[in-house]
């Protein structure tokens, strides 16, 4: 006899699909991995016209769902009644009240008696709710990624990312004692926050992001999008997020104009949705391509000569990097986009630690008349960022139903 399967309530800022950029990536297949075992009710925003055309494929995975239009316009401008109380932007962003009706209701009607939360900014709507099992994934330390940005920003801005970094942490220390069960996506990320929150040590975890390796595979054959004897460098992320921006800003202005000299037939491209009027003018300069939203960024990796990931700002796991070593390619990344990942420099990726770094290190690849296949960046990602394996942490902890201690996922090396 099949045993009925309990109902979970589940919280995410951003709809789950598709997985086309990091976070979507991670909560889809989260949510893919609790309905496995629980019956899914789902409270989400949709801050993406785009997305609208989705919402019905999630509801097919789904038990009740919620999905609230979002307009970050609007929704910067609601933020700022944080500022008349010591509270964090990121929460008034957020802030909903028929979201807030939908939550109450839902729990109500299923006795739903466990809830998972992903990102911070959804715990507001259980978090006058002790008598439940509350688990919360917040992906990054988000007050940390405020507190980098705040010191690339002039004033106000640089004020207000100050005082978003020390606001949010207050309150992801505050969740972090409260909930039964926090994780992060990488070891360093963990082992940061438990620094932060050292009271809540024995409670913090984390799970490794996964990639699907069928799906990136260097053996799957694609239509070559450069031209012949084009030597790209490329870079795959959503272009409108500002880390990004600021990356391939830094990489076009001060590392590919020297490659270009040495070697004429460098091309850099920048492959991702939404580019932002800063990138979208890097491509009026000879050998930089800015494709927009692509149907599939494969082939843009599969026929590349490398990949780059030159982050200055990052906090978390790059999925960027995990899908290009997926795909055998050579990947050359900065300290920041390192961190996390569970390789060492020279075995699957290389290392730059500045703009003199990334230039010597890509002029020697550049030199290959065919880029390199690296048989061990794959190998290193089907053994450590299996998403089945990973997301198996949560199993225990929702299958006891009370206080538990947050387990790490990991492979042995």
């Amino acid at each position: 006899m099949t045993q009925e399967k309990e109902h979970l309530l589940l919280l995410v800022h951003r709809i789950p699909y598709p997985p086309n950029k990091g976070d979507k990536i991670r909560s889809y297949h989260l949510l893919q991995h609790l309905r496995k075992t629980h019956i899914v009710h789902l409270g989400t925003f949709v801050d993406d016209e785009n997305d609208v055309q989705h919402i019905d494929t999630v509801k097919d995975w789904c038990g009740d769902t919620y999905f609230s239009m979002l307009r970050p316009n609007f929704a910067k401008l609601a933020s700022l009644t944080a500022l008349l109380k010591n509270r964090a932007l990121s929460l008034d962003y957020y802030r909903s009240r028929s979201m807030q009706t939908w939550v109450d209701y839902t729990i109500k009607k299923y006795a739903i008696t466990k809830v998972m939360v992903f990102s911070s900014a959804m715990a507001q709507f259980v978090e006058n709710m002790p008598n439940m099992l509350r688990v919360i994934d917040f992906v990054d330390i988000d007050s940390d990624k405020w507190e980098q940005y705040s010191s690339k920003k002039s004033w106000p801005m640089s004020y207000l990312y100050r005082r978003e970094a020390r606001t949010l942490l207050a309150y992801e220390k505050t969740l972090a004692s409260q909930f039964d069960a926090s994780y992060f996506v990488s070891q360093a990320e963990s082992d940061l926050f438990k620094q932060l929150a050292f009271e809540s040590a024995k409670k913090i975890g984390y799970f490794n992001n996964g990639v699907d390796t069928d799906y990136f595979c260097p053996k799957t054959l694609y239509e070559n999008p450069y031209s012949a004897n084009e030597k790209v460098i490329v870079f795959t992320g959503a272009m409108d997020y500002w880390p990004n921006i600021d990356a391939v800003e830094w990489f076009a202005n001060e590392i590919f104009p020297a490659l270009r000299i040495q070697h004429p037939e460098a091309g850099f491209c920048i492959v991702g949705a939404r580019p932002s009027e800063q990138v979208l003018l890097l491509a009026q300069r000879q050998g930089v391509r800015v494709t927009g939203t692509v149907p599939d960024v494969r082939p843009f990796i599969a026929y590349a000569h490398t990949a780059v990931a030159p982050l200055r700002i990052a906090r978390g796991i790059q999925n960027k990097v995990l899908e290009a070593m997926a795909m055998q390619k050579t990947v050359v990344v900065s300290e920041q986009a390192l961190e996390g990942i569970d390789a060492l420099p020279g075995e699957g990726l290389l290392l730059a630690k500045d703009a003199d770094s990334f230039k010597k290190i890509l002029s020697e690849l550049l030199k290959e008349n065919h880029p390199r296949d690296v048989p061990i960046a794959r190998h290193l990602v089907e053994t450590k960022y299996n998403w089945n394996h990973n997301l198996s942490v949560l199993n225990p902890v929702f299958e006891t139903g009370s206080t538990v201690r947050a387990k790490n996922s990991s492979y042995a090396a």
